[in-house]
């Protein structure tokens, strides 16, 4: 897609460092506005200062709708009365919240005027197709940017100097590199060490639980 082919994208926005790049790298690219959405799922305080990180950024507003109450009632509770679990292990999490997202996202891509929309899924896993598909099935006039099937940022280092570059303030360091996914059913952590799928979970990442082996003793009631 060339440059000035987009008027004003709305971006899926969690203030992660994947999400926080994409901001000034669309306006470079696109030379577009760029309008931030957040859609509050269960992140709890990792929406702390949210706005303020996007317009940082560089995006013109950011834009947070409350879809906890839908999330549970029309995912999460029928997943569960499902018993749908993947590889009978993964009781999802991730995934399912992703339809939900681009849903809002496409609603608000109508109210803004907006002739794109963008996400910040990876172009190696299943997120890209659960954001495209919804926004096809909604609104299949809506340009698509998914940047990273088309940078060349090539990995979380890339990323991370790419926003140093750019004054684009994350959270992410060398050290806790990871991507981070939290709603209300889940948290969920790729990158780093779990490259590598011979290494476990380091103990810094348990943020919702705690490892076995320091858990209390007694029986809870």
């Amino acid at each position: 897609m060339a440059r000035g082919e987009v008027k004003k994208v709305v971006l899926a926005y969690s203030g992660g460092l994947d999400t926080s790049v994409i901001v000034p790298w669309l306006r470079q690219n696109y030379e577009c506005d760029v309008v931030c959405f957040c859609a509050d799922v269960g992140q709890a305080e990792e929406m702390d200062g949210l706005e303020a990180k996007a317009l940082a950024s560089g995006a013109s507003k950011l834009i947070i709708r409350d879809l906890r109450e839908e999330f549970i009632r029309d995912y999460v509770i029928p997943t569960m009365q499902a018993g749908a679990i993947y590889e009978r292990k993964y009781l999802l999490g991730t995934s399912f919240a992703r339809p939900l997202i681009a849903k809002h996202q496409v609603e608000i891509a109508a109210q803004e005027g907006a002739d794109a929309v963008a996400h910040g899924a990876t172009g190696k896993g299943n997120d890209q197709v659960r954001f495209e598909l919804t926004y096809m099935a909604l609104n299949p006039h809506l340009k698509v940017i998914a940047p990273w099937r088309h940078w060349n940022i090539r990995s979380r280092q890339d990323a991370l100097d790419y926003a140093e570059e750019h004054n684009v303030p994350v959270t992410a360091t060398t050290e806790k590199i990871y991507s981070r996914d939290r709603n209300l059913w889940h948290l969920s952590h790729e990158g780093g060490v779990l490259e590598d799928p011979w290494n476990e979970p380091l103990e810094d990442m348990f943020m919702l639980s705690t490892a076995p082996e320091n858990a209390p003793m007694q029986r809870g009631i």
